[in-house]
């Protein structure tokens, strides 16, 4: 079953099937099947034709299936926009997901029309955005960058403010054609907390600058051309694009993984001379582990690699 389209409210939306793998889409079915995790929470269903559907009551949904985690901001009706008890729900989702060790990769998406059009505006006014939402904003974002999973931001609609900020903390980044990105921070009077920090690093210094200080909003292809996403797509092509991507880390050892992402991170603020022997002792602890066997099993045997419990 083909994922749809991204326009369709959270109530139309389907898990799909990946090469014979169930896998959640952006909301919870009828019922989780074998070996999904689901979050526990409050629920109300309503049927549409013969199937009947969950309706959540959680601003961010948690299901995992066959290594993969998927965290759905799940506020719909506001273009999933950014509030106190979204940002503490996603840190626990975040968390949950960097703890569990069947877990590789983690994908972040957005239920309805848009992946998150940033801060809630009326919480904003009404002043109850405060030091509370930025601890678990914060925790949220620096646990997406530095857990040793690969996550990967999914994009559609509005991904502007907090959307792009919480885009920008995942590894990679997948859009869709229709997806518009942007800041807008400073036009509301305060900064890109979560972004100032890292957009440089993506797309340098000057196109960091330009996206922060004069508030623009490009296009995906733009964003493309920039290295701020990794891949475009058409909205309908979210799956065939969702599942290359998971074939791709599957075929990655999760232990090489974590530790290419650590020293990548690393390099950005480590003298490269003096980061040899930590190099060294990544290289030893890959060597050392199972996964080596495995690769070495498997081109003897002309057959692809098998490092996720889940394939076996």
């Amino acid at each position: 079953m083909a994922l749809p389209p991204q326009g369709r409210s959270l109530d139309m939306m389907t898990p799909f099937s990946y090469v014979g793998r169930h896998l959640p889409c952006v909301a919870l079915s009828a019922g989780p099947t074998p070996g999904d995790r689901t979050t526990p929470h409050a629920a109300r269903t309503t049927s549409i034709g013969s199937s009947r559907r969950v309706m959540t009551e959680t601003p961010v949904t948690y299901a995992a299936s066959e290594g993969v985690a998927w965290i759905t901001l799940d506020r719909p009706q506001v273009l999933n926009a950014l509030d106190t008890t979204l940002a503490a729900t996603l840190a626990d989702h975040v968390d949950r997901a960097a703890a569990d060790p069947e877990i590789t990769l983690v994908i972040v998406r957005g239920a309805g029309r848009a992946f998150c059009s940033g801060m809630d505006r009326t919480a904003l006014a009404a002043g109850a955005i405060g030091e509370a939402f930025y601890r678990h904003w914060i925790r949220a974002l620096n646990q997406l960058e530095d857990m040793p999973k690969i996550t990967l931001g999914v994009l559609h609609g509005y991904s502007i403010g907090g959307g792009l900020q919480l885009a920008v903390a995942c590894d990679l980044r997948l859009a869709t054609s229709d997806a518009v990105v942007g800041l807008g921070a400073t036009r509301h009077g305060i900064i890109p907390d979560g972004s100032v920090l890292r957009l440089a690093r993506i797309i340098g210094l000057g196109r960091a600058k330009e996206l922060t200080l004069l508030n623009d909003q490009i296009t995906a292809d733009e964003a493309r051309a920039i290295g701020l996403v990794n891949w475009v797509c058409a909205p309908g092509a979210v799956d065939a694009a969702l599942g290359d991507i998971i074939d791709k880390v599957r075929q990655a050892a999760p232990t090489a993984s974590a530790h290419a992402k650590r020293l990548l991170h690393a390099s950005f603020h480590e003298d490269p001379r003096t980061m040899i022997e930590e190099v060294m002792r990544a290289q030893n602890d890959c060597m050392a582990s199972w996964e080596v066997d495995e690769a070495n099993r498997a081109w003897q045997e002309k057959r692809e690699a098998v490092f996720h419990p889940r394939q076996r």
